[in-house]
C-alpha cells in the first residue's frame, strides 16, 4: 500500500529563522492602533509568503517618535492603563496622557501585544520590537531600512 501524500506543506523551522529584515517606523503623527497592525503584522510575518502560525518568521522593527502618536477620540483622557502590585488594594492606574508623556514606549508596546499571539510564540516575537522616543537609535549596523505607514490623518 501505498503511502498517503501530505495535504499541507510545512516549511522548515530552520529555514525561517535565517530570513529576518530590519525596518525602521516613524509613527509621529500617526494614530496608534493603525500603526500598531501594521507593526503587528512584521512582527509576525504575515506580509511574507512562507507565513506559517506556529513559526516565529516576522522581521525586527524598530520604532521611532513614540512620543508623538496620536490617539483618537477623548482617548487620552478616558483610555486607562491599569496594572496591579499584587498587594491588597494595589490597583494602579495612570491615564493614557500621562502615560505618553512619562513611558510612551510603554503605550506602543501594550498596544502591539494586544495583536500578537499569548505564549511562548508571542512572547518571542515582540522581543523584535525596539522602541525610541526621539529619532536616533542604535541599529544602524543592521542597515534597516524605512518604512512609511499609511497615515488615516489627512
Amino acid at each position: 500500500m501505498a503511502t498517503p501524500i501530505p495535504s499541507t506543506y510545512l516549511k522548515n523551522p530552520e529555514k525561517a529563522q535565517a530570513e529576518r529584515k530590519w525596518h525602521v517606523i516613524d509613527v509621529a503623527g500617526l494614530t496608534l492602533g493603525r500603526a500598531a497592525t501594521q507593526i503587528a503584522t512584521l512582527l509576525r510575518g504575515k506580509h511574507k509568503t512562507d507565513y506559517t502560525p506556529n513559526i516565529d518568521s516576522g522581521d525586527f522593527v524598530v520604532v521611532l517618535n513614540a512620543q508623538k502618536v496620536h490617539l483618537t477620540g477623548n482617548k487620552l483622557d478616558d483610555k486607562l492603563y491599569r496594572k496591579h502590585t499584587l498587594f491588597l488594594g494595589g490597583l494602579k492606574s495612570r491615564p493614557a496622557r500621562e502615560m505618553l508623556a512619562t513611558r510612551s514606549d510603554e503605550v506602543i508596546r501594550r498596544a502591539v501585544w494586544g495583536m500578537l499571539p499569548k505564549g511562548p510564540l508571542g512572547r518571542v516575537i515582540i522581543k523584535k520590537l525596539k522602541i525610541y522616543s526621539g529619532t536616533e537609535h542604535p541599529h544602524s549596523a543592521q542597515q534597516p531600512n524605512k518604512l512609511t505607514l499609511k497615515s488615516m490623518r489627512g
